[in-house]
């Protein structure tokens, strides 16, 4: 099997940075795990590399759809698997980055993913009742439906929780359907963590600097090309507080802290996709010299 290494874990952790590290001085590309890094234009909120990051080592799978197309796990898998296949094909090793355990999980472990078409009178029927009721309720049914699957969904993204109900409701529970096949790699795993009070310092001030380097002029543009809060894109944590600020539901400072305690809760759901248990992941403490560790770990891997 071809060689691939994953470099996950939380958000704010510098994932991309140790990436950038690592595809310069072992030949690498990046293919991005990223469920928001996806679409165009939302560039600050996703905490997307730079121009000059991007052109300075090939990345996958980053600016690929506009904010109002839709987008799934299994195209996902499949650009991923693509990417990979090139990158190999060129000699070089793929490094999958990202915090999007349901992204990262799906390749390394090669899911049998679900072609399970959308049923619109149902999404529509669910997205009133969210609307009239909220989401808390949909988060109930899918905890008795499919609890697998709604303890790795954050009760707060709406559109996952809809999409669960709507494969569980056809008989066949997100967590079977999504089931294991071979794995497609021989993989390293390496993952970033620190001290939680540490990391959430860290987010906290990356929040800062998000709204300092233009995050709400950012929105307001999305907002001017057409893009509505109720596309999943638009949805995501930054830009759905952003806009309860522009539609006057909230001031500045409200939405920054929301920000701030969605980015806390998104963590600790993320670590319920990435365990510090799991034995196949090898944790680096990113308060101490990772990039020396790392890229020991990955030319032993290779070698």
């Amino acid at each position: 099997m071809k060689s691939l290494v994953a470099i996950v874990g939380p958000t704010g952790t510098g994932k991309s940075r140790l990436a950038l590290h690592l595809a310069r001085n072992l030949n690498a590309e990046i293919v991005s795990a990223d469920s928001r890094q996806v679409y165009r234009y939302l560039d600050i909120g996703t905490a997307k590399p730079t121009r000059e990051e991007l052109s300075a080592v090939p990345h996958h799978l980053i600016d690929i759809i506009d904010p109002d197309e839709d987008f799934s796990l299994a195209q996902y898998q499949q650009l991923a698997g693509e990417a990979i296949a090139v990158i190999q094909q060129r000699g070089k090793l793929p490094l999958l980055v990202g915090g999007s355990g349901l992204y990262v999980w799906a390749v390394l472990e090669g899911w049998q993913i679900p072609r399970v078409p959308p049923d619109t009178e149902f999404r529509n029927r669910l997205e009133k009742q969210a609307a009239e009721v909220g989401g808390e309720q949909l988060y109930q049914e899918l905890l008795k439906a499919d609890p697998v699957a709604a303890q790795r969904i954050d009760p707060h993204n709406v559109r996952r929780v809809i999409r669960a109900l709507e494969v569980s409701q056809r008989g066949s529970p997100v967590s079977k359907l999504s089931s294991k096949g071979a794995a497609p790699y021989d993989y390293l795993i390496i993952g970033l963590t620190t001290d939680r009070a540490e990391l959430y310092r860290r987010i906290d001030a990356r929040v800062d600097d998000m709204i300092e380097r233009g995050l709400v002029d950012e929105v307001k543009r999305l907002v001017e090309m057409g893009y509505g809060f109720d596309l999943p894109a638009m949805s995501g944590i930054g830009y759905r507080q952003v806009g309860m600020y522009l539609r006057g539901e909230l001031d500045l400072a409200q939405a920054i802290e929301k920000i701030k305690v969605e980015t806390h809760r998104l963590v600790r759901q993320q670590y319920n996709w990435f365990r510090l248990k799991d034995e196949r992941i090898r944790w680096l403490d990113i308060r101490y010299d990772i990039e020396g560790e790392a890229e020991r770990l990955i030319r032993e891997f290779v070698r």
